[in-house]
């Protein structure tokens, strides 16, 4: 704990840390440095020792990171909304993070903050003020002042506690937590342009890294002045795997806040790489939260937050429940996201693999129980955002080949199913690659309509046309059952069908247009509807 070390000069510690580790004081091979003085000069320029707690506010932006309209381009990831009033206090002692914004309800989930995590299908934010706090192995989420607490997902408390460490004061203190291990290097710099704007002479800059929360291996950039500037690391998404996050300061930004504390008031996060000429990936997104935060003060440490019983129990865990829609078709529902299962005669094919790789797991060896002894051939993708794909090399992992519309192709065969080592959380495919990820016959490209089809079912596959949601969507028609299967065109889930958006009139020109006989629309947010429910919405909106 950070409390025990108190005492204990920081130089000294690192000293300790870094002569075990290499055998003798000073014996660093070709490349490194020794991190201590380095750490302890960056301490003493931000006064680190003298704050325990901080709280600082203003104006940020929030970014739904995989909500993209579409891939492959050199665009930025959604700015929603903005973040009025953000308050955001960090305990470094009590391990405790606190962040307070308003923004407008009805655009974002509830259970949202910005970056990763956005999922469909959960309760939609109701009101303006929004809080999330993570006290040590705990966090939650409350919509509207005095509102219920919720508990977070246990990758979004893991994220909260990152979020602890990773600002100059954090990462200084975490470098001397038991099992840090820091590790330094140096190296020339030219400079990022977004944060230091147009720079012409390279700057010679030192990188400390070291162990944190025992899964992270996080890396600090320090200037010649001994400010940190970047801070970064990777945590796991279920789609791009290991995933770039950082937070970037400039020196100027740093301000007086008291008994020798300086602190940042500009922050930019951002998660994915900037890599705005698609040189390493094909998405380009990043820039995932930012702000103004002019208001500091480091008094007034608040005692330990109690942890609410609701949230002690943690999420509800996700269950796999079964409907059965016609003979042969199957409803996997239970979450916050369905997938669909269609019996054909030697095969079996599934719409939508969402969310992560646990979850496909699930629903696969509910399938399979289902369905017997035949194989699930075709894996149909609705569409690109994040919460619709992270299970795709799921099914790539048991063999089944992806249809998905050919503007996603390139995301999908680079980015996502592909052979690059996940070392934060490895996946199926990272640990058991099969020969068939690039010799085999692992996606299927729709442009406009495409079918599947036996002497005992079709399935027909249709483009919906660029919405304002996404682009390369496919919705799926199963034409003796007269079921459509769509995402996010039109959802049922808490009371979302009487809240239409233009996709769904889109969504309804496209059956007309297409002459489609649909008797009952299956979305993979919410429950089976009638037709006319659909029709009904959208002549009243």
């Amino acid at each position: 704990m950070t409390h025990t070390l108190r005492g204990l000069g920081l130089t000294a510690v690192l000293a300790a840390t870094v002569s075990a580790q290499q055998g003798s004081p000073g014996a660093f091979p070709p490349g490194f440095v020794d991190p201590a003085p380095i750490l302890a000069a960056a301490a003493k320029e931000i006064g680190e020792a003298s704050l325990q707690c901080v709280t600082f506010s203003g104006t940020g932006y929030s970014a739904a990171v995989g909500q993209a309209f579409e891939s492959g381009v050199n665009i930025d990831w959604p700015r929603i909304d903005a973040l009025a009033n953000y308050r955001r206090t960090i305990n470094y002692a009590t391990r405790t993070i606190i962040e307070e914004f308003d923004r407008k309800p009805g655009l974002n989930p509830a259970s949202w903050k910005y970056g990763l995590g956005w999922q469909d299908g959960t309760p939609v934010q109701k009101n303006p003020h929004q809080t999330f706090i993570v006290s040590g192995d705990y966090g939650w989420h409350i919509d509207g002042t005095g509102g219920t607490p919720v508990p977070m997902s246990p990758e979004d408390v893991s994220i909260g506690q990152l979020e602890i460490w990773m600002n100059p004061h954090g990462f200084l203190k975490a470098a001397r937590l038991p099992a840090a291990n820091p590790r330094a290097v140096w190296r020339w710099e030219l400079g990022e342009m977004g944060r230091d704007g147009p720079t012409t002479v390279p700057e010679k800059v030192t990188v400390v890294s070291i162990q944190m929360l025992g899964k992270y291996r996080v890396d600090a950039t320090i200037n010649n002045e001994n400010m940190l500037q970047r801070i970064h690391t990777w945590v796991p998404d279920p789609v791009l795997g290991d995933m770039n996050y950082e937070h970037e300061f400039t020196n100027a930004t740093f301000v007086d806040a008291g008994n020798g504390v300086r602190f940042p008031t500009v922050w930019h996060h951002h998660e994915g790489w900037d890599d705005n000429y698609n040189m390493q990936t094909v998405s380009a997104g990043h820039n995932g939260f930012g702000g103004s935060f002019k208001q500091v003060t480091t008094t007034g440490c608040d005692a330990p937050v109690a942890v609410p019983d609701a949230v002690r129990s943690g999420p509800p865990q996700d269950r796999v429940d079964v409907q059965k829609l016609a003979d042969g078709v199957y409803l996997l529902g239970g979450t916050t996201h369905n997938s669909v299962a269609v019996e054909f005669q030697d095969h079996i094919a599934v719409v939508e693999a969402p969310l992560s790789e646990a979850r496909s797991l699930a629903v696969i060896e509910e399938i399979v129980r289902l369905i017997p002894n035949k194989p699930i051939r075709f894996l149909v993708n609705t569409h690109q955002h994040f919460d619709h794909i992270g299970g795709l090399r799921t099914y790539l992992h048991i063999g089944a080949t992806i249809i998905t519309q050919v503007k996603n192709y390139d995301f999908y065969n680079r980015d996502v199913l592909n052979y690059t080592p996940r070392t934060v959380m490895p996946d199926m495919v990272s640990r058991w690659p099969p020969t068939e990820l690039t010799e085999g016959y692992n996606v299927e490209t729709v442009r406009e309509n495409y079918a599947l089809t036996d002497s005992r079912r079709t399935m027909k596959i249709y483009y919906v046309q660029p919405l304002r949601h996404a682009d390369g969507m496919l919705m799926a028609y199963l034409p003796a059952d007269k079921l459509l299967i769509e995402a996010d065109l039109f959802d049922t889930h808490a009371g979302r069908a009487a809240n239409v958006s233009a996709s769904t009139g889109t969504l309804v020109n496209e059956v007309r247009a297409l002459g489609l006989d649909v008797q009952r629309v299956i979305p993979i947010h919410g429950g089976p509807a009638p037709w006319s429910d659909v029709l009904a919405a959208v002549a009243k909106k």
